[in-house]
């Protein structure tokens, strides 16, 4: 007799333990980061996903930006408003550190995600407010 061992798969660390969720957004932004020569370089960039620690954005021109490089990340002023954003998104220009990249390939464009290097207690008292939105309405 035959026995089959069925265990439940394990859980992939951080799958279900995010701070905060991603919302799917397209928005234009830009990020400036100096090269290794110190030369600022800019890109025009499109998000696709932002939370309140991260956000992910596509590149449609490639760029050699290494991992762990500080670039500064701006949403275009015109959409800062928007009520889906979250609150860490829309002050300006925010310092963040590549901690992914993705090549291109034939029918997406290079993508990068970003980790925004935001001031925890500043992190805490915009997610507090967006409770409080949340629970208003």
């Amino acid at each position: 007799m035959k026995h089959i061992w069925t265990e439940e798969l394990p859980k992939r660390p951080g799958s279900t333990t995010r701070s905060s969720e991603r919302t799917p957004i397209t928005l234009p932004a830009r990020l400036t980061w100096k090269d290794q020569r110190g030369t600022t370089r800019f890109a025009t960039v499109m998000t696709r996903n932002v939370s309140e620690q991260g956000v992910y954005v596509e590149c449609h021109s490639p760029v050699s930006i290494p991992l762990f490089r500080l670039v500064q990340f701006q949403l275009e002023r015109d959409v800062r408003s928007t009520d889906t954003l979250p609150q860490s998104l829309q002050q300006g220009r925010i310092l963040s550190a590549v901690y992914r990249v993705s090549p291109a390939t034939g029918a997406k464009p290079q993508g990068l995600a970003l980790r925004l290097m935001i001031d925890p207690k500043r992190a805490a008292t915009s997610a507090s407010a967006s409770t409080a939105q949340v629970l208003a309405s």
